[in-house]
């Protein structure tokens, strides 16, 4: 990948129908210091993709909406799919107005680093968007917390989860959002080691092979949930 590796200073190809959005995305991204190119569906999201190949200009992170024309049904993802198969390395960044897990299935059917999936409310919450925008474009997962919790709920009838302890039930939802040890920490208000050892729990009662990459945890447990 080309371009700067400040996140701060992330190249945006955001592919959004509405131009309402679509405009209120690019001047929020870019009055924090990111450059963003911007079309409204998914055939033009992948012309725009062909065009940068060929001035070797690729974007640290593509944005785009799942549903687009002119079925408004997963053209986006169907865009993102093809993009990443020719280009396995590019961030991609998906939003949609409902849980839909089967789409999440199919983002995360191969390779998830630098993937993210969230619902278009949570773009509301500024910084966080922005904090998973820098996230994937670092080659992170990112899930939107209402994807995790559907899958989780989907898999309840699974015994094995039903032996995790409440505590151990968040910080595998957690873990599925992509979060790191040290930011599950943070948020729980835990210490780094207990953190580790509510992972290594959740690992064992789950029989899920232990790695300390994050990406590949957070397939592993996925795969658990059923994604």
């Amino acid at each position: 990948m080309t371009g700067p590796n400040d996140p701060s200073n992330l190249r945006v190809l955001l592919a959004e129908d509405s131009a309402i959005l679509r405009d209120g995305l690019a001047a929020l991204l870019t009055r924090r210091g990111h450059t963003v190119t911007a079309v409204g569906d998914g055939v033009a999201l992948e012309h725009e993709v062909a065009r940068l190949v060929r001035e070797e200009s690729l974007p640290d992170v593509v944005v785009a909406d799942i549903r687009m024309p002119p079925t408004f049904t997963d053209e986006g993802l169907r865009a993102v799919l093809s993009l990443r198969s020719r280009h396995p390395d590019l961030p991609v960044l998906l939003f949609s107005q409902y849980v839909e897990t089967r789409y999440a299935s199919r983002l995360l059917a191969g390779d998830a680093r630098g993937v993210g999936y969230l619902l278009k409310d949570r773009v509301a919450d500024v910084r966080d968007f922005v904090d998973a925008l820098g996230r994937v474009s670092r080659g992170a997962t990112v899930l939107d917390p209402e994807v995790v919790s559907q899958l989780m709920g989907s898999a309840r009838q699974d015994d094995a989860l039903e032996r995790l302890s409440a505590r151990e039930r968040e910080v595998l939802g957690l873990m599925a959002q992509g979060r790191s040890n040290g930011a599950i920490a943070e948020l729980l208000h835990l210490s780094y080691g207990a953190v580790e050892k509510n992972v290594a729990a959740i690992f064992t009662k789950l029989d899920l092979p232990q790695d300390a990459a994050d990406h590949r945890r957070v397939l592993a447990v996925l795969r658990h949930l059923g994604a």
